[in-house]
């Protein structure tokens, strides 16, 4: 018999082992997955909290990969396991902000929510993504500018409630209208206005105020 067999056959041996042995081997590696993801966790708020800062101090859309990855202290493919590009980085951050816009327009008081005339209602809305702009520009900017705008699943709901809207009021064709009606709501356009012509944010509301009630005006279909 080997040196190796006479310890009990080394670390292939423990493998090899059937019953209470082999048991425990099993416990002892079951703990491995919770602990990965609670590392795929922590890897992703860091990428997230260093992207933030990174959107806020530069313009968003120059921020790249290498520098999220350097920022978070984290490898190129922990960075690209998560995300693949600096927008989907600056979508995830965007997301929690917008779904909390999102449940205040199903489940919220009028007129935001449900229950107000539907041109007091978008109005009310175009207040609520204004103030979400203010707040949070860089992200947007990063995430929503351009084609990409189209893509994301929060232009695909605004573009659900806009449609749902124009419908209870009486738009006899509102698919055509409804890109229109969210239009002034570009993130590019608001850092227009804001930070190039100095338009104060209240100014910008009580105009798009009166557009959402003109627009439902003269698009009545009834």
């Amino acid at each position: 018999m080997s040196d190796d067999e006479q310890r009990g056959g080394g670390a292939d041996a423990v493998h090899r082992v059937d019953g209470l042995l082999g048991d425990l081997q099993a416990a002892d590696e079951r703990p491995v997955a919770p602990r990965r993801r609670a590392d795929a966790e922590r890897n992703r708020a860091q990428i997230l909290a260093a992207a933030e800062r990174l959107f806020a101090e530069q313009d968003p859309r120059t921020v790249t990969m290498d520098r999220i990855a350097k920022a978070a202290g984290v490898g190129r493919a922990t960075l690209y396991r998560s995300f693949p590009d600096p927008p989907s980085v600056a979508v995830a951050l965007l997301d929690e902000h917008e779904r909390r816009l999102q449940g205040q327009l199903i489940y919220g008081p009028p007129p935001l929510g449900p229950g107000a005339p539907a041109g007091e209602r978008l109005a009310a809305f175009y207040l609520a993504m204004l103030d979400l702009l203010e707040r949070h520009l860089p992200l947007a900017l990063g995430a929503e500018t351009g084609a990409a705008r189209f893509r994301t699943g929060a232009y695909g709901f605004w573009r659900v409630h806009v449609r749902t809207l124009l419908v209870d009021h009486g738009v006899e064709d509102p698919d055509p209208l409804i890109d229109i009606a969210l239009s002034p709501l570009a993130p590019e356009l608001f850092q227009f206005q804001r930070h190039e012509l100095g338009l104060p944010a209240e100014r910008v509301g009580r105009s798009l105020t009166a557009f959402a009630r003109q627009l439902l005006r003269s698009g009545d279909g009834r």
